[in-house]
């Protein structure tokens, strides 16, 4: 896997990536740039387990102790926590904060990650190697959702392929490998060229679903009506491209490339989670 995504991986941390732009050039969506003195070795910083503050059970045992035959059983453990790094992020430098901002699909006791983002894109592609990784290790309280960028034409089509994968249940096998598919095998066009929906359905066909089915529930009104939602999302986000992390619907978050994006993620998450649980 790790071979897989190396030119990806690296193409995350060059200093200009290719931009991604609407039919319309209304959305420009070029990666950020990274700064020309950060070494090609960083690394989003990895989740780290920590106890639950104040929590007796989390220390160790003393040597030689033993619990009671009847003791109680042990407390669940409490949501896992990201280690924070760097400093605080800033309004206006370091995020955006979005007026009247409500979350994509709220959760009772879970704090948003949105991703918003394009398939044909190419700063995506490059991006998902990092926040794929990221995502998995996020806190058990914090949902991540993907919402895919309606920007017209191909991005319609792609975007409508999400929920028809997810409604089939066959989305988060074939994320990864539909970036592949377009950005390095090249047997989908992406923008370079226009993918028709029977292209498209005839990728997913190898993950068990009938193509002519993928089809027509691309064309579905479920499938159109969540589209529509995802629209409505971006807009009212106020987003400048792709991709774009929002946290909590509150958030919009900038940075000086993709692991930065990430670390300021990290802090906005834990300031969202620390307000919920002083509630």
């Amino acid at each position: 896997m790790k071979t897989r995504y190396a030119a990806l991986a690296l193409a995350a941390l060059l200093p200009i990536l290719a931009a991604c732009k609407a039919d319309d050039g209304t959305a420009n969506t070029t990666a950020p740039a990274e700064p020309a003195a950060t070494p090609a070795t960083t690394e989003t910083p990895a989740p780290a387990a920590e106890p639950a503050a104040g929590s007796e059970s989390a220390a160790p045992a003393a040597e030689g102790s033993t619990a009671p035959a009847d003791a109680a059983p042990a407390a669940a453990p409490a949501p896992t926590t990201t280690a924070l790094t760097g400093p605080a992020p800033v309004e206006g430098a370091d995020y955006q904060l979005i007026p009247n901002g409500q979350p994509f699909q709220p959760a009772a006791g879970k704090v948003e990650v949105v991703e918003i983002f394009g398939y044909v894109c190419p700063a995506c592609a490059a991006f998902q190697p990092l926040v794929g990784p990221w995502k998995a290790g996020l806190p058990s309280d914090v949902n991540f959702v993907y919402v895919p960028a309606m920007f017209g034409g191909t991005w319609d089509n792609y975007g409508r392929a999400f929920y028809a994968a997810q409604t089939l249940g066959v989305q988060e096998k074939s994320h990864e490998a539909l970036y592949q598919a377009i950005h390095v095998q090249k047997t989908l066009k992406g923008e370079r060229g226009a993918d028709s929906v029977e292209d498209i359905a005839k990728f997913y066909g190898a993950y068990g679903v009938d193509p002519k089915q993928f089809a027509a529930t691309m064309g579905s009104f479920a499938v159109n009506a969540k589209t529509n939602s995802a629209k409505q999302f971006a807009q009212r986000s106020l987003i400048s491209g792709t991709p774009s992390i929002i946290v909590n619907g509150k958030y919009l978050v900038k940075g000086k490339g993709f692991p930065d994006m990430l670390r300021i993620a990290d802090h906005l998450i834990a300031r969202e989670r620390a307000a919920a649980q002083a509630h």
